[in-house]
C-alpha cells in the first residue's frame, strides 16, 4: 500500500505540478500495481505507464478491475537496457516515480538505467526518488558473506539490495544525467515495535530532480552520459 506517497511528494497531490490537460506520469518497477490505484483515484486526469521487470507482476495491474487502458499501460521492461522510448513518446513524461526500484539494479547499470528515464521526460519534468539509505537497519542486518562490494548486498533469494548516499545520487543524476537536483537528503524513519521490543531507525534517501527546460539540453546531457558511468569506462545506452 503507497497511499503514503502523495504526502511524501506533493507533485502527486491534484493540481500541483500537473498542468497540462492530461499529465502524465510513469511508474517504474509498478510491482502488482499497489501505487497506481491510489494515485489514478486522486488525479482524475491523469494518465499513467507503468512498467516492472516480472511479467508476472505486469500481468497483475493488468488483470486489476481499475486498469483501464484510455488511462493506464503497463508493459514489461527492463530499464538498464529496454529503451523506455519505444513505448513511451521521447520528452512526453511529466513525473517518473522511482520508488525502490534503483537498490535492486546493478552499480554498473544504474546509469544506463538514468539516462533511459531521461529521455522520456518533458522538459521540466521530475523524477520522484525514493529508496535506502546507507547505514539503514536493512544493510546492518546482512550477515557476512552476503556483501559484494561497498553497499551492495546479496539477498537469500539472489536480489541485489544496494544501499545509496546521496552524493552517489547525485553522480547519477545529476553528473552523468544531466539533470537538475531540487531535493536530495536522507529521511529517517523511526520503527518502534514494544511487542517484539523494537525500536530501531530506517534510513532512506528522497530526492527529486528535473529535467532541463529545453530538449537540446537533455539530449547533450544524455550523449555525455553515454560516453562515461560513474563507475568508470564507456558505456553505450543504445544496446
Amino acid at each position: 500500500d503507497r497511499h503514503w506517497t502523495d504526502r511524501e511528494f506533493e507533485e502527486l497531490r491534484p493540481g500541483h505540478v500537473f498542468s497540462e490537460e492530461t499529465p502524465v506520469l510513469l511508474e517504474i518497477g509498478c510491482g502488482v500495481g499497489n501505487f497506481i490505484w491510489p494515485v489514478l483515484k486522486l488525479n482524475p486526469s491523469l494518465k499513467i505507464f507503468a512498467c516492472d521487470f516480472s511479467p508476472r507482476a505486469v500481468g497483475f495491474v493488468k488483470a486489476n478491475e481499475a486498469y483501464l487502458g484510455d488511462r493506464c499501460h503497463a508493459f514489461v521492461c527492463d530499464i538498464t537496457k529496454d529503451r523506455l522510448a519505444d513505448t513511451i513518446p521521447p520528452h512526453s513524461v511529466d513525473i517518473v516515480s522511482a520508488i525502490f526500484v534503483f537498490s535492486a539494479l546493478p552499480p554498473e547499470k544504474q546509469a544506463a538505467a538514468v539516462s533511459n528515464i531521461a529521455e522520456i521526460l518533458k522538459p521540466g519534468g521530475r523524477i520522484l526518488f525514493r529508496d535506502y539509505g546507507m547505514y539503514d537497519l536493512a544493510q546492518l542486518r546482512f550477515k557476512s558473506g552476503h556483501k559484494l562490494e561497498d553497499n551492495l548486498y546479496v539477498r537469500q533469494d539472489g536480489t541485489l539490495s544496494y544501499y545509496f548516499s546521496t552524493q552517489r545520487l547525485r553522480e547519477l543524476f545529476v553528473q552523468h544525467g544531466g539533470l537538475v537536483e531540487l531535493e536530495n537528503d536522507y529521511t529517517y524513519k523511526r520503527l518502534v515495535n514494544v511487542k517484539k521490543n523494537i525500536d530501531s531507525e530506517r534510513i532512506f534517501v528522497q530526492a527529486k530532480f528535473q529535467a532541463p527546460i529545453d530538449t537540446e539540453s537533455i539530449d547533450q546531457a544524455m550523449a555525455n552520459t553515454r560516453l562515461a558511468d560513474p563507475n568508470g569506462g564507456a558505456m553505450d545506452t543504445e544496446n
